[in-house]
């Protein structure tokens, strides 16, 4: 991650189509640091993260021309694989904030939140449906 894009260049290939080959390689260009599931499973996770921070943008919270994104599939110990992204800072490389469209924990089936560094990640900023996630972000 050394020659890291900002989210405004990921986006921009994004929807240039680069991304949508299901080749690993082209998955890890496109974000991809961890999964659990099938590798021919990114391609698809992709275009729904992809389509997800583009209903957050534009948003003051985070510039995305000094940040840059990842993207997650994570494994519970109780519940199904879920996906989310994290905004990073592009000198620091610190994760300023972790959303998740709809978490698999059993305990949160379904929920999604916004982990952040406001809070130095102690509990969620906010939990609840995709919609409140969109309007936190849109909030001036």
């Amino acid at each position: 991650m050394n020659n890291q894009k900002t989210t405004r260049e990921m986006i921009k290939e994004f929807l240039s189509g680069k991304y949508y080959a299901k080749d690993t390689g082209t998955q890890c260009d496109a974000g991809w640091y961890d999964w659990f599931c099938k590798d021919t499973h990114l391609a698809g996770k992709t275009e729904k993260l992809y389509n997800k921070l583009l209903q957050i943008i534009p948003t003051y919270k985070f510039d995305i021309d000094k940040t840059y994104v990842f993207f997650k599939n994570n494994c519970p110990m109780n519940g199904s694989l879920y996906d989310d992204f994290r905004i990073c800072d592009l000198k620091t490389r610190e994760v300023i904030y972790t959303i998740t469209p709809a978490s698999g924990h059993t305990s949160l089936k379904g929920l999604a939140y916004i982990w952040g560094k406001e809070n130095e990640f102690e509990k969620p900023l906010l939990q609840g449906k995709w919609q409140d996630i969109i309007k936190y972000f849109r909030e001036i």
